[in-house]
């Protein structure tokens, strides 16, 4: 399919920003949100995966002889980066048939008496399964962190998730919600563990080269954060790198060895509070255009939208798709990827498959986290995307499986 339209849709739904948000303040930004979502109190970290790095430290200081955290093996690479980074060892978790969670058997196995911590993921913004991994966490002793990184705003069961296990952390990354262009957030269920994780948060270093980076690169996000601007930014650099023949680059899937560990600066945290108190209405908007075009999606025969399980609210950034087989799924991405409607695939591979994380990840069979890799893709749930467009994508897939 060639290209339909003038301008680019992002493969996620972000919250954009107003010039006014760029106006320096003294706000408090984890306050704001907190308060604006109904969560308990959180801490601001520079990232996602700092706010997990901090996290594995504090836990490993409270259990030095448990070296090993179980993830799912279909997952961020920057988890496993940042269990690396933290001094630590990954057991990967094999998911169960056609689905992002955990498969519980397999968890059982992968839990021992040297395992830290288990880290269920809220994947694509959709509630995991966090009692299971709790149940099994509990009875080898391991504590349980809630990888909610595109999940801010979704509750299970009435409550933020986060709080279902010991520790959550969410994403303020560029095109998740809510952006600072980096950013977390951490939340703990306990009072104990919360100030063990604020006592932490007391040695990280303030970094003014990173500061000013990170604010530059939010002025670029608020600037190309449109549709005309995202083909520059976003749009060229994808079909550059599927031209290549490199779909871990296209989706941004490499990363350095490295996490940046730093303060968030006075200015951005502004940025976010002015931004925040919109972030409610337009995850609400999203919910509501997610289930009429989720419902378009099912009707098509052999098609799986994942959902969340009852009792859960999960937020809506994308709408992951899981497809018949590998070829299915590689012909409507040969029609659509390119096609600037915001069609795209969340990560590449099962975290064994990446060439470069050979030295942070076990080699290991996961047949199922390799399968749903294989066979899933996303369609984005921004604003931007109309009805029209996303007629064409939904017409593209019903052509392609039938």
């Amino acid at each position: 399919m060639p290209r339909t339209r003038l301008h680019e849709v992002p493969p996620t739904a972000g919250l954009p920003l107003r010039l006014a948000d760029l106006l320096p303040g003294r706000t408090d930004l984890a306050g704001r949100i907190a308060a604006l979502l109904d969560m308990p109190p959180l801490q601001l970290e520079c990232s996602g995966t700092a706010a997990l790095l901090l996290t594995l430290r504090v836990l490993k200081a409270r259990s030095p002889r448990r070296p090993v955290v179980v993830v799912p093996a279909y997952t961020c690479p920057l988890v496993a980066i940042a269990v690396h980074c933290a001094g630590l060892r990954l057991r990967l978790c094999d998911l169960r048939p056609g689905h992002y969670d955990m498969d519980p058997q397999a968890l059982a196995e992968a839990c021992r008496e040297d395992t830290l911590a288990v880290l269920p993921t809220h994947l694509a913004g959709r509630v995991a399964d966090i009692d299971t991994a709790v149940s099994v966490a509990r009875r080898a002793g391991a504590y349980v962190i809630e990888d909610a990184a595109q999940a801010l705003g979704a509750r299970d069961r009435g409550a933020s998730v986060g709080l279902r296990g010991d520790v959550g952390f969410f994403s303020l990354a560029a095109g998740k919600g809510l952006s600072i262009y980096e950013g977390g957030l951490l939340l703990a269920r306990e009072p104990e563990l919360r100030e063990a994780l604020r006592r932490a948060h007391a040695d990280v270093p303030r970094s003014l080269g990173w500061e000013l980076r990170r604010s530059l690169e939010l002025l670029g996000l608020a600037a190309l954060y449109r549709p005309l601007g995202l083909g520059l930014a976003y749009g060229r650099p994808l079909r550059a790198a599927l031209r290549r023949g490199d779909p871990v680059a296209a989706v941004g899937d490499h990363f350095g060895p490295t996490i940046p560990f730093h303060r968030v600066g006075a200015w951005r945290r502004a940025v976010g509070a002015h931004a925040a108190p919109r972030l409610p209405a337009f995850l609400a908007t999203l919910a509501a255009q997610a289930a009429s075009r989720v419902s378009r999606l099912r009707q098509i025969a052999g098609v799986e939208v994942l959902g969340d399980p009852p009792g859960a609210q999960g937020t809506w950034p994308f709408l992951l798709l899981r497809l018949p087989d590998t070829r299915m799924r590689d012909a409507t991405l040969a029609r659509l990827w390119q096609a600037g409607l915001g069609v795209s695939r969340l990560f590449i591979h099962a975290l064994p498959d990446y060439a470069y994380l050979a030295d942070r990840v076990p080699r290991q069979d996961v047949p199922n986290a390799r399968d749903f890799a294989a066979c899933t893709l996303t369609v984005s749930n921004s604003p931007w995307l109309d009805e029209a467009a996303f007629g064409l994508i939904a017409d593209e897939i019903a052509r392609t499986v039938a």
